[in-house]
């Protein structure tokens, strides 16, 4: 606000110079001009009816001659008034039009109006630096979840998107190089509300600022970074970045995954699906040979992750001397068949189309079916903006960059141990896969599982938390019942608990609980509420260990005393 007016004020200085200027000459001539009264005799105006003449002249200029008829030396000063006022205004109206068109200005008071914004949000919010792919599909996931978020971007356009987005609540946006420590301090960077930072700006330089400043202003807060380059991967995890997400990576690990146990590749498309999303379906693809279009970041990691599996892999790249193929590489865009010929595409099981270009990826997948029709095809999509034309390709898998991140992030932000959960389950044969996906398919029906977690704590889980202080027993069966029917389980299933150093894998609904024990669950969502509700009301978490429905209330346990008592004899 400090600037507002301080810009508002050394604008238009010289334009209220001329005003008062002009008003005080109007006012000073308007006493000393001689006049005559009703009587005839000579009368000066004094100030307090000079200065009344002179403001509605100035303004509206029709109110009459007050308190007498001028004289004409009166009405010609007043002529000259008329004339002086109106030019004086024209130039003050034509200042100020040009000061709100002012881009400078603009920025400062849209600066001003999202300090105001952010210091009103009384929940716990993110800093999301960069409104792209990534950045608004995490927002508009937090914003369905009523989770608060502040945008930062250097793009004026991608504020203007977020400004006309549909969402339920108000995302505070500012156009502002986020790599600069006012931006983030603007941003709410210092609030005590402030739960995090997330770097998605596109550029592993601006990220790598982003988590520097943010870890220096900061320290306590954690800070999340996509990050596509190893060395920038290292150089952020060096100073205490805590989390760095490379799509590429996840992308490649996962798809290597669907190899040797497809099973659970399906758990990890489950557990970390976008919300409301129908469930993915089983699918594996053929071992053998496959050609990969486009050797840079991407295909690197597809090839290293698919080198494990024993998976065979012709590579066509575009520019050899820039990414440095292995030996025997044809060099070429792939999207055109004699470059796809001579990779062998009528002999191989599959193609992955992972060049940075949309275009040219819908170019080899179209091309490379057409010879080969039998092909199983991945295809990366660089910009959720062609999200119909990639449906209409109808390509067995698709790889994202964006949704990728926001979803591992959302993740992070929602469902901490998910991480852990699908680290330990990475380690489990595929009979154990199938275990867990029949049994997350028998309580979610069609739609992909919500996760959480949640910690058996004073402040969280009360009810839990009082009986096991007193001794009393709550295995995770009994905060797993209906609260209104403890015989009906709720659509959930325990995945983890994570206790001390010990994690148990699917824990039985057998298994007792205690204090500080974290816990992360997966199902439907209305089977998260009626969790949390058996957790911390006491009452239900009773009926549900006991099968008693008590009175809770002081009136309502009088008024059945005698029942009690009639089932006590």
């Amino acid at each position: 606000m400090q600037k507002v007016i301080f810009l508002l004020l050394r604008r238009m200085r010289m334009p209220l110079i001329v005003l008062i200027a002009t008003y005080a000459i109007s006012i000073v001539g308007m006493t000393l001009i001689p006049g005559v009264d009703d009587q005839g005799q000579p009368w000066r105006m004094d100030f307090f009816h000079a200065i009344y003449f002179v403001s509605f002249l100035g303004s509206t200029i029709g109110f009459g001659e007050i308190p007498y008829p001028f004289t004409a030396a009166q009405r010609m000063w007043t002529t000259v008034i008329i004339y002086a006022a109106v030019v004086s205004w024209l130039y003050a109206i034509g200042s100020i039009l040009a000061l709100i068109q002012d881009q400078g200005f603009r920025r400062v008071l849209a600066q001003s109006a999202l300090m105001r914004k952010v210091r009103r949000i009384q929940e716990p919010f993110y800093i999301i630096c960069g409104y792209g792919d990534a950045g608004s599909w995490l927002v508009r996931e937090l914003n369905e979840r009523s989770m608060q978020c502040v945008v930062i971007d250097k793009a004026q356009e991608k504020i203007l998107d977020l400004e006309v987005e549909d969402l339920a609540y108000s995302v505070p946006g500012l156009h502002a190089d986020a790599t600069e420590a006012e931006s983030l301090i603007m941003s709410g960077l210092k609030l005590p509300n402030c739960v995090g930072v997330i770097g998605l700006t596109g550029s592993d330089s601006a990220n790598l600022t982003i988590a520097i400043t943010s870890k220096l202003l900061a320290p306590e807060l954690p800070v999340i970074c996509q990050s596509d380059s190893e060395d920038t991967a290292a150089n952020m995890a060096s100073f205490g970045t805590d989390h760095v997400v490379d799509p590429f990576e996840i992308f490649a690990s996962r798809f290597a995954m669907m190899f040797h146990s497809p099973s659970m590749y399906l758990v990890y498309e489950w557990m970390t699906g976008v919300h409301n999303a129908p469930l993915s379906d089983f699918r594996s693809p053929p071992h053998g040979n496959w050609i990969l279009c486009g050797y840079g970041r991407f295909g690197k990691a597809v090839r290293k992750h698919l080198a494990v599996e024993g998976v065979e892999t012709r590579i066509i790249e575009a520019d050899v001397e820039r990414t440095g193929p292995p030996e025997g590489s044809i060099e070429g865009r792939g999207t055109e068949a004699g470059t796809l010929i001579l990779a062998g595409i009528e002999s191989v099981d599959g193609i992955i189309a992972g060049t940075d270009d949309d275009t040219n990826n819908l170019s080899v997948l179209i091309t490379a079916c057409n010879l080969n029709p039998e092909l199983f095809t991945v295809i990366r999509q660089n910009h959720r903006a062609n999200d119909a034309i990639f449906q209409a390709a109808r390509a067995d898998l698709v790889m994202q960059p964006g949704t990728i991140t926001a979803q591992y992030i959302l993740n992070l932000i929602l469902a901490p141990l998910l991480d852990d959960f699908l680290r330990l389950a990475h380690d489990c044969d595929d009979a154990w896969a199938n275990v867990l996906v029949s049994r997350v398919a028998g309580v979610v029906e069609d739609i992909a599982p919500e996760t959480w977690a949640v910690q058996i704590s004073p402040l969280d889980t009360p009810a839990v938390f009082d009986c096991l202080i007193r001794g009393e027993e709550v295995r995770l069966g009994h905060i797993c019942s209906d609260p209104r029917d403890r015989d009906t389980a709720l659509p959930c299933v325990p995945l983890l608990i994570k206790r001390d150093d010990s994690s148990v894998l699917l824990p039985d609904m057998q298994e007792s609980l205690q204090a500080n024990d974290r816990i992360l669950f997966c199902g439907r969502e209305e089977a998260r509420y009626h969790l949390e509700h058996n957790m911390r009301d006491h009452q239900a978490l009773y009926y549900s260990r006991t099968g008693d429905d008590r009175p809770s209330g002081v009136v309502w346990r009088h008024l059945t005393r005698h029942v009690e008592q009639d089932v006590n004899r």
